[in-house]
Protein backbone atom coordinates (compact mmCIF):
# COMPACT_ATOMS: atom_id res chain seq x y z
CA UNK A 1 0.00 0.00 0.00
CA UNK A 2 1.54 3.37 -0.99
CA UNK A 3 2.32 5.90 1.70
CA UNK A 4 -0.57 8.41 1.64
CA UNK A 5 1.46 11.19 3.23
CA UNK A 6 5.17 10.72 2.58
CA UNK A 7 7.59 13.09 4.30
CA UNK A 8 8.95 15.97 2.28
CA UNK A 9 12.50 15.59 1.00
CA UNK A 10 14.92 16.87 3.63
CA UNK A 11 15.94 19.95 1.64
CA UNK A 12 12.27 21.00 1.40
CA UNK A 13 11.70 20.88 5.17
CA UNK A 14 11.84 24.14 7.09
CA UNK A 15 13.03 22.39 10.25
CA UNK A 16 16.05 21.00 8.40
CA UNK A 17 16.85 24.35 6.79
CA UNK A 18 16.83 26.01 10.22
CA UNK A 19 18.80 23.18 11.84
CA UNK A 20 21.47 23.08 9.13
CA UNK A 21 21.73 26.89 9.04
CA UNK A 22 22.27 26.82 12.81
CA UNK A 23 24.99 24.22 12.38
CA UNK A 24 26.65 26.32 9.64
CA UNK A 25 26.59 29.40 11.87
CA UNK A 26 28.10 27.44 14.77
CA UNK A 27 30.90 26.28 12.44
CA UNK A 28 31.67 29.91 11.60
CA UNK A 29 31.60 30.81 15.30
CA UNK A 30 33.65 27.84 16.56
CA UNK A 31 37.20 29.11 15.87
CA UNK A 32 36.30 32.47 17.37
CA UNK A 33 34.69 30.87 20.41
CA UNK A 34 37.74 28.61 20.79
CA UNK A 35 39.89 31.77 20.98
CA UNK A 36 37.58 33.07 23.71
CA UNK A 37 37.70 29.72 25.53
CA UNK A 38 33.93 29.23 25.20
CA UNK A 39 31.51 26.70 23.81
CA UNK A 40 28.43 27.92 21.94
CA UNK A 41 26.06 27.17 24.87
CA UNK A 42 28.43 29.05 27.21
CA UNK A 43 28.39 31.99 24.79
CA UNK A 44 24.57 31.97 24.88
CA UNK A 45 24.55 32.09 28.70
CA UNK A 46 27.03 34.96 28.74
CA UNK A 47 25.02 36.77 26.09
CA UNK A 48 21.93 36.58 28.31
CA UNK A 49 23.95 37.99 31.22
CA UNK A 50 25.55 40.72 29.09
CA UNK A 51 22.05 41.96 28.32
CA UNK A 52 20.93 41.80 31.97
CA UNK A 53 23.36 40.82 34.72
CA UNK A 54 22.41 39.13 38.00
CA UNK A 55 19.72 36.70 36.95
CA UNK A 56 18.46 33.54 38.58
CA UNK A 57 19.40 30.17 37.18
CA UNK A 58 15.71 29.63 36.46
CA UNK A 59 15.47 32.92 34.58
CA UNK A 60 18.47 32.09 32.40
CA UNK A 61 17.15 28.58 31.78
CA UNK A 62 13.76 29.97 30.74
CA UNK A 63 15.33 32.54 28.40
CA UNK A 64 17.37 29.80 26.67
CA UNK A 65 14.56 27.21 26.74
CA UNK A 66 16.72 24.86 28.82
CA UNK A 67 16.12 22.86 31.97
CA UNK A 68 17.90 24.22 35.05
CA UNK A 69 19.55 20.82 35.44
CA UNK A 70 21.06 21.19 31.95
CA UNK A 71 22.26 24.70 32.70
CA UNK A 72 23.91 24.01 36.07
CA UNK A 73 27.01 22.13 34.78
CA UNK A 74 27.50 24.83 32.17
CA UNK A 75 27.36 27.53 34.85
CA UNK A 76 29.83 25.59 37.01
CA UNK A 77 32.34 25.55 34.13
CA UNK A 78 31.88 29.29 33.51
CA UNK A 79 32.34 29.92 37.24
CA UNK A 80 35.52 27.78 37.28
CA UNK A 81 36.79 29.86 34.35
CA UNK A 82 36.26 33.00 36.45
CA UNK A 83 33.58 34.49 34.17
CA UNK A 84 30.66 34.45 36.60
CA UNK A 85 29.67 33.87 40.23
CA UNK A 86 26.75 31.88 41.58
CA UNK A 87 25.31 32.86 44.96
CA UNK A 88 22.17 32.04 46.90
CA UNK A 89 19.51 34.73 46.91
CA UNK A 90 19.32 35.93 50.53
CA UNK A 91 15.61 36.70 50.07
CA UNK A 92 14.91 33.18 48.75
CA UNK A 93 17.53 30.53 49.56
CA UNK A 94 16.10 28.20 46.89
CA UNK A 95 17.18 30.60 44.14
CA UNK A 96 20.70 30.83 42.79
CA UNK A 97 21.66 34.20 41.34
CA UNK A 98 24.23 34.32 38.57
CA UNK A 99 26.36 37.44 38.12
CA UNK A 100 29.19 38.27 35.76
CA UNK A 101 32.67 38.85 37.10
CA UNK A 102 34.87 41.63 35.71
CA UNK A 103 36.43 39.04 33.40
CA UNK A 104 32.99 37.96 32.20
CA UNK A 105 32.00 41.55 31.47
CA UNK A 106 35.30 42.22 29.69
CA UNK A 107 34.75 39.25 27.38
CA UNK A 108 31.71 41.01 25.88
CA UNK A 109 33.77 43.40 23.78
CA UNK A 110 35.86 40.53 22.41
CA UNK A 111 32.75 38.53 21.45
CA UNK A 112 31.52 41.14 18.97
CA UNK A 113 33.66 39.49 16.32
CA UNK A 114 31.07 36.71 15.97
CA UNK A 115 28.57 39.02 14.24
CA UNK A 116 31.31 40.28 11.93
CA UNK A 117 32.29 36.71 11.04
CA UNK A 118 28.69 35.79 10.26
CA UNK A 119 28.30 38.83 8.01
CA UNK A 120 31.47 37.96 6.14
CA UNK A 121 30.67 34.25 5.80
CA UNK A 122 27.07 34.80 4.71
CA UNK A 123 27.71 37.56 2.21
CA UNK A 124 24.46 39.13 3.42
CA UNK A 125 23.85 42.72 4.47
CA UNK A 126 23.18 43.49 8.13
CA UNK A 127 19.67 44.60 7.15
CA UNK A 128 18.92 41.29 5.39
CA UNK A 129 20.23 39.23 8.32
CA UNK A 130 18.07 41.35 10.64
CA UNK A 131 15.02 40.56 8.46
CA UNK A 132 15.79 36.84 8.55
CA UNK A 133 16.29 36.96 12.32
CA UNK A 134 12.97 38.74 12.82
CA UNK A 135 11.14 36.23 10.62
CA UNK A 136 12.64 33.26 12.47
CA UNK A 137 11.89 34.89 15.84
CA UNK A 138 8.24 35.43 14.80
CA UNK A 139 8.01 31.80 13.68
CA UNK A 140 9.53 30.59 16.97
CA UNK A 141 7.19 32.74 19.05
CA UNK A 142 4.12 31.62 17.07
CA UNK A 143 5.03 27.97 17.55
CA UNK A 144 5.65 28.40 21.27
CA UNK A 145 2.42 30.41 21.63
CA UNK A 146 0.63 27.46 20.03
CA UNK A 147 2.33 24.81 22.17
CA UNK A 148 2.47 26.90 25.34
CA UNK A 149 5.89 25.48 26.16
CA UNK A 150 8.09 28.53 26.50
CA UNK A 151 8.01 32.21 27.34
CA UNK A 152 10.79 33.82 25.33
CA UNK A 153 11.29 36.93 27.38
CA UNK A 154 11.95 38.71 24.06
Amino acid sequence: MPDANPPLPLDDQLCYALYSAGMAIQRVYKPLLDELGLTYPQYLVLNVLWREDKQTVGGIAERLALESSTLTPLLKRLEAAGLLRRTRNPANERQVVVALTDAGRALRSRAGCLADALLAASGQSPAHLKEITEGVRQLRNAIYAHTGDWSTGA
